[in-house]
C-alpha cells in the first residue's frame, strides 16, 4: 500500500509547487518499481519451483511406462487364447486340451498433483506459452488414458463375470454361451487396443518433452 502525505509547508509559488510535485512522482515510481520489482521474484520463484516439480512429476510417471506397455502386450495375447478356446467350445462343445483361460485388467494411474498445484497457483499462467501448452498436452493425454483405462476395467468385469462363480472342473459352457463369452472378450480386445495406442502415444510424449527438458 502506497501512502502519499501532503507537504509539511506552505508551497510558495510554481518553483516550490513544481519541486513538491517532482518529489512526490519521483517517490511513486520508485515505490512502484520496488513493488514490481517484489512481485516479479515473486513469480520468477513460483515458476521456477513449478517447472521443477512437473519436471519430477513427468518423469516419474515415464519411468514405468515401457514396463505397463508389455504387460498390457501379455494381456493381449491372454485374451487371444481365450478366445481361441472358447472358439473351440462354441464348434465342439468341449473345452481343447489346454484350457486355461486369464482374463484381468488393472488401472494404471499417473500422477498429477504437480499439475494441478500448478493451475491452483496460477504458476502456468508466468510461464511461456510453448511450455504451458507441453505441459497442458501431457496432463489432457494422461486423463483420457484414464478414461479409456476405466472402459477396460469395466469391459474386463463384463467379461469375466460368467467365470467368477464356476468351479475349476466345471463343464464347458453351452456354444450358445461361449459366443456370448467371445463377444464381450473381444470387445475387451478393442478397448485394450485403444488403451495401448493412447499409452503409446503419452510414451512419445514423455520422451519428447524429457529430451527437450534435460535435467
Amino acid at each position: 500500500m502506497l501512502d502519499v502525505h501532503p507537504p509539511h509547508e506552505s508551497v510558495h509559488g510554481w518553483r516550490d509547487f513544481l519541486l513538491h510535485l517532482t518529489t512526490i512522482t519521483i517517490g511513486l515510481f520508485i515505490a512502484l518499481s520496488l513493488e514490481g520489482l517484489v512481485e516479479w521474484q515473486h513469480h520468477r520463484h513460483l515458476v521456477r519451483e513449478a517447472e521443477a516439480s512437473l519436471h519430477d512429476e513427468i518423469k516419474s510417471n515415464a519411468s514405468g511406462i515401457d514396463t505397463v506397455l508389455a504387460d498390457l502386450h501379455q494381456k493381449q495375447q491372454n485374451l487371444q487364447k481365450d478366445v481361441a478356446i472358447l472358439k473351440v467350445v462354441a464348434a465342439t462343445g468341449k473345452f481343447p486340451t489346454d484350457k486355461d483361460m486369464s482374463i484381468d485388467f488393472r488401472i494404471v494411474t499417473f500422477d498429477n498433483l504437480s499439475w494441478t498445484t500448478a493451475q491452483s497457483t496460477g504458476a502456468l499462467s508466468y510461464m511461456p506459452y510453448s511450455l504451458a501448452r507441453d505441459y497442458a498436452g501431457i496432463y489432457a493425454q494422461q486423463e483420457l488414458l484414464t478414461a479409456s483405462e476405466q472402459q477396460a476395467a469395466r469391459d474386463a468385469v463384463s467379461a469375466i463375470g460368467p467365470f467368477i462363480n464356476e468351479p475349476k472342473d466345471a463343464p464347458p459352457p453351452s456354444p450358445e454361451e461361449a459366443r456370448s463369452m467371445i463377444d464381450k472378450i473381444e470387445t475387451l480386445q478393442g478397448q485394450y487396443i485403444l488403451v495401448e495406442a493412447m499409452m503409446t502415444g503419452l510414451s512419445f510424449q514423455y520422451k519428447h518433452f524429457l529430451q527437450n527438458h534435460p535435467d
